[in-house]
């Protein structure tokens, strides 16, 4: 049979597909264990593929190297079957090389999995820990007659174990199932634990950042069990309330990043596993195995085997002790060992302190998005912060605007009267249609391989960096909220509210106005909502934006704050409901989705709604890029006095009309109304923070985070959700659903 391949192709393959994929091993370990870390730090989708990519490629690289020396083995074997003397020098480095592969399955330390659905596949890790020890084993024996190189052998075989089990354990303890029944096994006397913490002066003055990291893992330890639906005691909240209530928003927002992070940690690395007096044990069992690989290795007589295979032994060897001090390094000075160590008074008062106080100044949010050193704070940002500190934005008007261009039939008389020359005019047609036909082809592909909504995010979403005023607002808002809810009745009660709740405290001044908006909240549904009033802030702030010319973000006076943080906030809720659907219930989130694809379509339909509004529409705008403003005024103009359904029948549910009788009602409060949207948008917010799946916020701590996350945690540290038991003294019993739970694993 005549193989496609040519000969010296599969030659140079069976000579070094062994070698190049296990120095690609290698690679992928070190790429990982030094840019894992980085995902906590952004959103960017191009990154997080690039690390996806990486994750699986590290498992499969690994896996098809044992198997394949295996193979090879078999066949060296069926040619000279049983003969000592025919072992080859490759055969015995290369099965020395197997422990390594366990090493590299053990993965490293800063990604143990790369999504939550990993943490449940334990089981399936655990049999692959079988499967491939058995395999190399398999290949050390078949070598052991005359291998010169058995003892290094065992002595890394005994660190690839110790790896590849820290990693499947580590996979065990942070699925679901074994984090909710951990909580259970562990009982701790909280009311001695809060005593001792809050004895310390901590409600007062300046935080320090060792400070910060110890009050949040003190909060962690009590509100970790918020990821599997925890119910908490009344106690604890009113200690977090008390806490919460009298610190600053920066100062909040601090220890929640940190909170955060140890969410994080525990869910996608190996610091469960690692962090206490058995990992440490390990951890120098499986560095002590290496480098006495290393020396046991050093004094083999080597004159048997290539010179290339020994450098690449070499290079093993010494990439293994480079990832393990990297591991080490960031083992000394994490989170978890400055909570260890802030327990000595001895090391408080040390040189040890003041370093760690320096290093963790590296990792503080990054508010302010002004002043001389902004570059500098942006680089240790991206280098040492902890979260993206990015609000993103997707606009419906923006959307629209460029989706329709795209749709647009091409009119030749039109493009004739706006290009002097026949010839230009043919040349300009032409490309035209072309260019129309591969947008429509590419747009089939894209749909076909399901990638509209990358396509979409990518296109048309845009970055806010987080800024100090507008989570002092945030913060604010949610702290007036919590002085109303005394009780965990009262605080339900509010986390219900979609809007109504700002709106009725509003009423002092302007009671029959703010009447007039409560339908357009109480009587659709919260998705219909939200897309209403986000085409009508859209509306409010583009005539407002023509009227007074305002740059976003860096005017200090409170109106005109309000009227970017209307703007940002209602962006930032339609890209949840349309762009980041799990984090809305599942029922809202797809009639989102939905009700979206239909409002796109009808606002597309209201802009040009014959083709010579179409032409007059695009000759003014282009292909809709930045002229939001007219396509604003042109909604506005719009006469309201007469509903749509007089004149397009009951097909027609009109979000839009309805949109800019909202807009016109919120314009008669004249300043004010930027008071009552800013309000209402984070009341927004403040509903679908409470209302998602824990697991999706914990999903997305290793995206970048997301404010809505932030929102939810301090909400649950102000009292206000449903997650507190109304009557107790003590924590209360973890509300445990009955599923399947195997906990014969360690």
């Amino acid at each position: 049979m005549v193989t496609p391949i040519p000969k010296s192709v599969r030659e140079i393959w069976k000579e070094w597909n062994i070698r190049g994929i296990i120095l690609f091993s290698l690679a992928l370990q070190a790429f990982l264990i030094m840019v894992a870390p980085f995902r906590k730090r952004t959103s960017n989708k191009f990154f997080i593929f690039l690390l996806w990519m990486s994750y699986l490629l590290a498992d499969w690289a690994a896996s098809f190297t044992v198997g394949h020396i295996s193979s090879k083995q078999n066949d060296d074997s069926g040619r000279d079957k049983g003969c000592y003397a025919n072992n080859k020098a490759d055969d015995i480095i290369q099965a020395f090389w197997a422990p390594f592969l366990l090493l590299h399955l053990g993965g490293p330390d800063t990604i143990t999995a790369f999504s939550l659905e990993d943490n449940e596949l334990w089981l399936r890790h655990l049999l692959a820990l079988v499967t491939q020890v058995l395999a190399t084993a398999y290949v050390f024996i078949q070598t052991v007659p005359g291998n010169i190189l058995w003892k290094p052998t065992m002595v890394m075989f005994i660190g690839g174990i110790i790896k590849y089990v820290e990693r499947t354990r580590a996979l065990y303890k942070a699925s679901l199932s074994t984090f909710r029944a951990s909580l259970l096994e562990k009982t701790p006397n909280y009311a001695e634990y809060t005593s001792k913490a809050f004895s310390k002066d901590v409600v007062q003055g300046h935080l320090k950042e060792i400070e910060i990291v110890n009050l949040a893992h003190y909060y962690f330890q009590i509100f970790k069990g918020l990821i599997v639906d925890s119910i908490l005691s009344i106690e604890e909240r009113d200690e977090s309330r008390k806490f919460f209530m009298s610190r600053t928003a920066t100062d909040a927002y601090r220890v929640m990043g940190v909170e955060l992070n140890f969410i994080y940690e525990v869910l996608y690395t190996k610091v469960q596993v690692v962090h206490n007096t058995v990992g440490y044990v390990f951890r120098f069992l499986a560095f002590a195995s290496i480098f006495a690989t290393l020396v046991l290795f050093y004094f083999v007589d080597k004159d048997d085997f290539k010179a290339f295979d020994v450098r690449t032994t070499y290079t093993l060897l010494l990439g293994a002790i480079f990832l393990d001090a990297i591991a080490l390094f960031n083992l000394i000075f994490s989170d978890w060992s400055v909570v260890g160590m802030y327990k000595y008074s001895k090391i408080r008062k040390s040189c040890v302190s003041r370093m760690l106080e320096w290093l963790l100044k590296l990792q503080e949010p990054n508010l302010r998005n002004s002043g001389s050193n902004l570059f500098n704070r942006r680089i240790r940002a991206t280098l040492f912060g902890r979260w993206s500190e990015v609000i993103s934005g997707y606009n419906f008007i923006t959307y629209s605007l460029r989706e329709r261009f795209d749709d647009i039939e091409i009119d030749q008389d039109h493009v004739e009267c706006c290009w002097n020359g026949v010839l230009i005019n043919k040349i300009k047609y032409a490309y035209g249609k072309v260019a129309k036909c591969f947008t429509k082809i590419s747009n089939i592909m894209i749909d076909i391989l399901g990638l509209t909504g990358i396509v979409n995010e990518l296109k048309y979403t845009i970055g806010y960096r987080m800024n100090e005023h507008l989570w002092n607002f945030i913060f604010k808002e949610l702290q007036d909220k919590a002085k109303d809810a005394e009780d965990v009745k009262m605080a339900k009660r509010i986390c219900e509210a979609k809007g109504s709740y700002v709106l009725l405290k509003g009423m002092k001044d302007n009671e029959e106005e703010i009447k007039e908006l409560l339908p357009y909240i109480d009587e659709v549904s919260y998705d219909k909502s939200l897309v209403l009033w986000h085409i009508a802030t859209e509306l409010c702030y583009q005539n407002d934006f023509i009227s007074n010319e305002l740059d976003p973000m860096k005017d200090d006076k409170y109106n005109n704050q309000l009227y970017h943080f209307s703007k940002l906030l209602s962006d930032y809720m339609l890209y949840l409901l349309v762009l980041q659907p799990t984090m809305m219930s599942a029922v809202v989130a797809g009639v989102g989705q939905i009700r979206f694809w239909d409002m796109k379509e009808e606002i597309k339909e209201s802009f040009v709604h014959t083709s010579e509004e179409a032409k007059r529409f695009f000759s003014r705008r282009g292909n809709g890029k930045g002229k939001e403003k007219e396509a604003c005024m042109d909604i506005l103009a719009v006469n309201t006095t007469i509903k749509p359904a007089t004149v397009k029948g009951d097909r027609s549910k009109s979000v839009l009309f309805d949109a800019c009788v909202l807009a016109k009602k919120l314009d008669q409060f004249g300043d004010k109304k930027w008071e009552i949207l800013s309000s209402f948008w984070v009341e927004m917010l403040s509903y679908a923070a409470s209302h998602c799946r824990p697991d999706s916020h914990a999903q997305l701590v290793s995206k970048g985070g997301e404010l809505i996350t932030f929102v939810w945690l301090l909400m649950a540290h102000l009292g206000l959700g449903d997650q507190y038991q109304k009557e107790g003294l003590v924590r209360a019993d973890l509300v445990v659903r009955k599923e399947g739970h195997c906990s014969c694993f360690f």
